[in-house]
Formats: C-alpha cells, sequence, structure tokens
C-alpha cells in the first residue's frame, strides 16, 4: 500500500486541461489505496492525437476519487500544497484548541484529599524550588509529594513557580498552599504545560516528522496528515492536559535526539537524551536504542574512534552541567559551615563508613545520593499498582506477589534485558536512520511489559515512537494505520481505571473516539481492514485479533459501567482490564519487533551467508 499521495508540483502553464485531470484523478487513485502501474507507459507519438506535454499517459481507476480516511479528508483542499510549512500554522492552532478545551475538565486530585494528586505535588515542587535552598529540594518533608524527579525537573518547577509567584505568590505559600484549588491557579498551570509543550515537544515533533518523511521519500502532504495525527495522539492530552503532568516535555527530548540523529547531528543527540534523562527517569526506556545507534555510527560503515570520543565527552558535560547546581549549592554550604539534617538515607548508610565527614566532598556525595534514592525507588516494590504488564497480568494466574522482592529484581533483570538486547542488537549492526522509530518502539515496549516499578502513564513512552511511524514509508497504510490506532486505543483504555477515578470518564471517550474516527479506526470505522483486491491471509489475520480486542474493549466497558464487581473481588474489572492490555501490548511489542528484522534485512542476510557456507562445504 502507497502512501495517501504522491508529491504534487504546481501545472506549468503549458498542460492542457486534460492532462491536470489525469494526473488529480491518478492522486485520488493513491489515496484511496491503488497503486498505479510501476512501469512507465510508452510515449505518445507528436501529433497523434492529445498533446504531448504530459509526458505519458496514465490509466485511472475511477473508483478511487476520494480520500481514504477522515483526517486526510480534512487536508484534501491542502493536496497542491508544495510546502507542508504553509499548513504549520493551521495544525498547531487547532491542536492547541484541543489542548486547551481538554484542560478545561477536572485534574488528578481535584478535591480530593488528604493528598490531592498529581496535579498537588507539581505545584508542591513549585513551591519548595521557589522558597527552599537547592540543597533541601530533595530533603524536604518526602512524605508530602517529596521531590522524585531528576534535576531538570527541578528546575522548570523552580522556573514555573517563579513566574508563578509573581501572578499570585499565595499559590505557591511555604506550607500554606497544599491543596489550594484556586480556578486562577488552573488556568496558570494548565498554561504551563501548552508552553512547555509549544517549547519543546510540538518543534520536536515537526522537525523530526519533516526530516524523517524526506528520508523516507513522503510527499510534504502525507507529512501534513502525519503530524495533524501525533499531535492529536490522545494519550498525551489525557495525561498531561487533563490529568496533569509534563510527560511531553521528556518526550520532546527524546524525539529532538531523534531528530539529531537523522540529521546526523550525533552530538546534539546525545545533549538532547541527558536533558530527557535529566527530566524524567522514565526516558531510560530509550537509552538501550540511544547507545547502541551512537555506538553503531561510530563503527559502521567505518570506524571513526573521534567520534566515539566526542559523544562521550559530550554526554559526560552535559550530565556534569545539569548536576552542577546541586554540587555548587552543597560546597556553598560546607564552606559556610551550615550542616543539613536530612533523612536516613539507605543508601548513603553503607557508603558513609568510608567518607571524611568533615571532608569537601562529604555533602556532594550527600547530596548526589539522596537524588539518587528519591529518583529510583527500589524500596517500593515491583507492584506499585496493578499496570496492564507483564508481572502484574501473570500474577492473577500465579501469586509471584509474595516471591522475595530480591528475586523478583532478579526476574524482572532478565525478562527485560532478554525483551530489549535482540532489537538493539539489530539496531547497533545496522544503524540505520529509518529504523530508529521500531527500535525505539521494541524496547521501549520491552521496558514497559518487564521491567521494574512500572506505572500505568508508562504506556506513553512506547507509543510516542511507535506513533512516529505514522510519518515514515508507507506510514498512512491501512497495514500500519492498524497497528499504532490499536496501540493507541488500547492504551487509553488501560489508562481508563486510572482516569475514572479523578471523573474524567466524558473526556476519555470523546478524545479516544475523536483520534480514532480521523484515522478511519475501530470502533468508528473498520476500513483499515478492509481488503483491496486478493485477499490476504496476513490482513485477515490481524483483522480478526485486532477485532477480538476491541470487542472485549467494548465489552469490558459495558460491564463496567452496569455490573458491580462482586464483594470478595472487588478488582475484578481492573485485573480484567490488567490481562487484556498486558495480552495486547504484547502482540504490539511482536509487530515491532519482527517489523524491525524484516525492514533491517539482517535475516535474509544471515540466510544467505548459512547458504553460501553451506555451498562451500
Amino acid at each position: 500500500m502507497t502512501d495517501c499521495c504522491q508529491r504534487h508540483q504546481k501545472v506549468p502553464e503549458t498542460r492542457t486541461w486534460t492532462s491536470f485531470l489525469v494526473e488529480i484523478t491518478t492522486d485520488s487513485a493513491i489515496m484511496a489505496g491503488h497503486t498505479p502501474s510501476p512501469h512507465k507507459p510508452r510515449r505518445k507519438a507528436k501529433g497523434a492525437g492529445g498533446s504531448s506535454n504530459l509526458g505519458h499517459s496514465i490509466s485511472v481507476e475511477s473508483s478511487g476519487r476520494a480520500p481514504s480516511f477522515p483526517l486526510a479528508a480534512f487536508f484534501w483542499p491542502a493536496r497542491g500544497s508544495a510546502s507542508q510549512w504553509e499548513i504549520l500554522p493551521i495544525i498547531l492552532m487547532v491542536v492547541g484548541l484541543f489542548r486547551w478545551a481538554a484542560g478545561l475538565w477536572g485534574y488528578s486530585g481535584f478535591q480530593k484529599p488528604p493528598m490531592f494528586g498529581d496535579y498537588e505535588a507539581q505545584r508542591h515542587w513549585m513551591e519548595i524550588t521557589t522558597h527552599l535552598p537547592i540543597t533541601q529540594w530533595y530533603f524536604h518533608d518526602l512524605q508530602w509529594w517529596g521531590l522524585d524527579y531528576p534535576p531538570l525537573t527541578a528546575y522548570h518547577s523552580w522556573l514555573c513557580g517563579k513566574i508563578g509567584s509573581l501572578i499570585d505568590p499565595s499559590w505557591f505559600a511555604l506550607y500554606k498552599s497544599r491543596g489550594v484549588h484556586d480556578p486562577n491557579l488552573k488556568i496558570f498551570m494548565r498554561g504551563t504545560v501548552m508552553v512547555s509543550e509549544y517549547l519543546i515537544y510540538i518543534p520536536a515533533v515537526v522537525i523530526f516528522v519533516r526530516r524523517f518523511s524526506r528520508l523516507s521519500g513522503v510527499t510534504s502532504w502525507s507529512a501534513s496528515i502525519s503530524l495533524a495525527a501525533i499531535l492529536m495522539q490522545p494519550g498525551n492530552i489525557l495525561i498531561d492536559h487533563i490529568h496533569f503532568q509534563y510527560n511531553t516535555v521528556m518526550l520532546g527530548f527524546v524525539v529532538a535526539s531523534m531528530s539529531s540523529m537523522l540529521a546526523g547531528r550525533y552530538l546534539w543527540s546525545a545533549v538532547f537524551f541527558v536533558a530527557a534523562l535529566g527530566f524524567k527517569q522514565m526516558a531510560l526506556y530509550y537509552a538501550f536504542p540511544v547507545f547502541a545507534f551512537l555506538l553503531g555510527s561510530c563503527f559502521s560503515p567505518k570506524i571513526n574512534v573521534l567520534r566515539f570520543i566526542r559523544i562521550a565527552l559530550v554526554t559526560v558535560i552535559a550530565f556534569a552541567i545539569l548536576l552542577l547546581p546541586f554540587v555548587l549549592g552543597a560546597y556553598k554550604e560546607w564552606k559556610q559551615g551550615i550542616r543539613s539534617k536530612p533523612a536516613p538515607l539507605p543508601l548513603f548508610q553503607g557508603l558513609a563508613a568510608y567518607l571524611d565527614p568533615k571532608a569537601f566532598y562529604y555533602p556532594i556525595v550527600e547530596q548526589l545520593v539522596q537524588m539518587v534514592h528519591r529518583v529510583f525507588p527500589f524500596a517500593r516494590g515491583l507492584f506499585e499498582d496493578k499496570v496492564a504488564n507483564f508481572w502484574c497480568a501473570l500474577n492473577v494466574v500465579v501469586k509471584i506477589k509474595h516471591l522475595p522482592a530480591e528475586l523478583l529484581q532478579r526476574m524482572s533483570l532478565i525478562a527485560t534485558l532478554a525483551s530489549i538486547i535482540p532489537p538493539n542488537l539489530i539496531l547497533l549492526a545496522r544503524p540505520r536512520k529509518d529504523l530508529l522509530p521500531l527500535a525505539f518502539a521494541t524496547t521501549a515496549w520491552g521496558f514497559f511489559l518487564f521491567s521494574y516499578q512500572v506505572h500505568e502513564k508508562s504506556v506513553l513512552l512506547p507509543l510516542a515512537p511507535m506513533t512516529l511511524l505514522l510519518a515514515g514509508s508507507q506510514g498512512l497504510s491501512k497495514e500500519i494505520r492498524a497497528w499504532v490506532g490499536f496501540a493507541n486505543i488500547l492504551g487509553c483504555w488501560t489508562m481508563f481505571p486510572l482516569l475514572q477515578r479523578v471523573d474524567l470518564r466524558v473526556p476519555y471517550a470523546v478524545l479516544t473516539l475523536l483520534w480514532a474516527y480521523l484515522l478511519g479506526l475501530p470502533p468508528t470505522s473498520l476500513s483499515v481492514y478492509t481488503l483491496d483486491g486478493q485477499a490476504s491471509f496476513k490482513k485477515i489475520v490481524t483483522a480478526l485479533i485486532h477485532g477480538a480486542f476491541y470487542l472485549a474493549m467494548a465489552m469490558w466497558h459495558v460491564l463496567e459501567l452496569n455490573l458491580q464487581p462482586p464483594s470478595d473481588k472487588p478488582d475484578l474489572w481492573v485485573v480484567a482490564n490488567v490481562g487484556v492490555g498486558a495480552a495486547g501490548f504484547a502482540l504490539c511489542y511482536l509487530w515491532c519487533f519482527s517489523r524491525l528484522v524484516l525492514q533491517s534485512d539482517i535475516l535474509p542476510q544471515a540466510l544467505a551467508g548459512k547458504r553460501s557456507k553451506a555451498k562451500t562445504n
């Protein structure tokens, strides 16, 4: 299946109306999924009737005169546009309008004491970073939303808190502003998400789509459709702009890192990925493919030791700059004789015996160890909540929750490595730019399914690079739209228990169904599963599997809405959600991995090598 359109060129004035209509009708056929013949027709002889300006005649199927899904129909009037930049402002205004409209709903923890949810956590971090010295940020009152994200999140909170305090200092008054639900504060907080996204995530996605579509030979019109679909991704809007978080800032840095890889700017790629890790530790989901691609680019097509050294040096410097304010703050307090009284440090207690408490480095090490302890809370265990990953699904069948924590950690480590090493070995051996979204998605799915301390919202990490496939070769074909759409709708469905706890049923339904409608996906349309021409076993199997999952999701909603679970099984519907979701995500992992293997051409060459060896023997 081809892209939804081919590149449109401006029609020269010398063309006849007949030739112009033939070209437009051909584009319509391509848009509807009909592939024109790859053979170049013979040129018409001059004077043989009709103009020779077109160069060749094209046979057209009259049935292909309409776009094949609604989002393409909305862009249909702009199909003759020479550049995606001509319609970019419209896309940005529309996606911004949907984000702001979604923000009119409630948020996590609205009027729900005692802790008030994620909204209060983000507000509280703005409070402590603007009122306390930097050395106290990771130590202060850990029972009330203690800071547990990396330093760049803290700097972002400080900046937002400083700006907000200029508007109304009471929003972030130390100790006095906990649980505040001022409507004006809500507007400000929603605004910080919008501004952060438009400064980091959206520019990164726009540039990535432009570069990736050009690399894949996709037209600017198709790239614009893909861009709109990616920016309308329902999961990001539901979690960041309604539930309330800043996940897209971290995702924006990751996409910027991928975009820099496409442009061959490997040093910038390392810097952007350090920024992603510095904003949220969940960016570790992408660490392996970043490492594999950058390392592979240093040894393929030829060994480039200087590039390797420069990438390593820039990475170290970027991390050092990120931590420098904390190091300087701790050193300054040591010079002034100020001694903080931090909470007990499990990681630091064993190390403290080997350090001199009076040495200048002691408070620095103490500060950095506390930061690591807060950012990576291994003590919480494997099961923090019911999430649609392998372990929670397995626990329904085999009660592994009561196994020793050390054993569960080893099991998680082994399973995670087993799932992420194969795709990254492929990327290391084939550091090709067109493989980046698949490698990132496959690795992130492996982390989500098998790693330690998974949260429901972590599904946004594999969904992000998988959705970027829409901008690549065949990205708007039925197969890719079907799988990308299936993963996103299933991801939103698995987050429904989280969303319904804060009364967000309506925006969940509206945004998910709207995105499904725009891309021609179930439950609004079955067009991605219609068979064009000869039936394919692969398409039939895909339709049956996806259909079973969509039916299960619909039935689950009906039952969850109308039937109370038994008193002895109060979590019945959540457990069912976990089981179905984990099975569907496992299929998404297998699809991404199999497509990565096939697209990398690593298997055919391996088989060819075996055949040549067999012939030699």
